[in-house]
């Protein structure tokens, strides 16, 4: 194995024993030659692994005493925090707080891609819409949760906003994970079809305020759904 493969190795391990809290916040983690003697890696590795932890602002270095854990709230990998949000906020509420940033995000990203599509955007809309429905009918839920987050990485990427898409990649497999979770049901399914068809005729009208709308009613089926079928049949 590489020594690249060995420090992305030991950087995973150190941040789950961070967000676990075996390591809390403004603690000192263990030297490096222990760090590297757990992991049965070498102490360049080690130090490579602090390295990257703290360009990411996950740990903080104090000359003559070690190296520290920063406090979430002050960290810079998008990724690393999101972790850190789904184990404070618990599995419960993680769907829901990601609903909240999709019913901002997206009910905007389809009001601009009202003004600002072509007609490629809608063939592709048309596109996703028939594999979920072919997904569906073949019950082949992967294809069914792929083509659903596709539709609406189209709407982020016809909004003709760079960042909507950049923003919202960050959550792609947070995003698939919850998504294939509600897909499971034939019900959920004939909504996302039938709510996809909605809001892919919303925007072709290019009246901003009808996608939105649209899309807005999409989410709340979705909020719902989850509701009925995920959350009320949890202990």
């Amino acid at each position: 194995m590489s020594r690249t493969s060995l420090v992305d190795e030991l950087v995973e391990s150190v941040l789950d024993r961070v967000l676990r809290g075996v390591f809390p916040a403004n603690q000192m983690l263990p030297p490096e030659a222990v760090l590297a003697e757990e992991a049965g890696v070498s102490r360049l590795t080690a130090r490579e692994a602090i390295k990257s932890l703290q360009a990411q602002k996950i740990v903080y270095v104090r000359r003559g005493l070690g190296t520290f854990v920063n406090p979430p709230e002050s960290w810079s990998s998008l990724d690393a925090i999101l972790r850190a949000a789904a184990y404070n906020l618990g599995s419960s509420e993680v769907p829901l707080r990601l609903l909240e940033v999709r019913r901002m995000v997206e009910s905007g990203s389809a009001e601009l891609a009202a003004i600002n599509h072509d007609d490629n955007d809608l063939t592709l809309l048309d596109a996703t819409i028939a594999e979920m429905q072919a997904a569906s009918a073949a019950d082949d839920l992967d294809r069914f949760t792929e083509n659903d987050l596709a539709f609406h990485d189209i709407i982020l990427a016809a909004s003709g906003n760079p960042f909507l898409p950049a923003l919202m990649g960050q959550l792609g497999q947070l995003l698939y994970t919850l998504r294939r979770e509600t897909s499971a049901f034939t019900e959920v399914q004939e909504h996302a079809i039938e709510h996809h068809q909605a809001v892919r005729a919303a925007i072709a009208t290019r009246d901003p305020g009808q996608a939105r709308r649209a899309m807005e009613e999409h989410l709340r089926q979705t909020l719902a759904d989850y509701e009925h079928f995920i959350e009320s049949g949890r202990p």
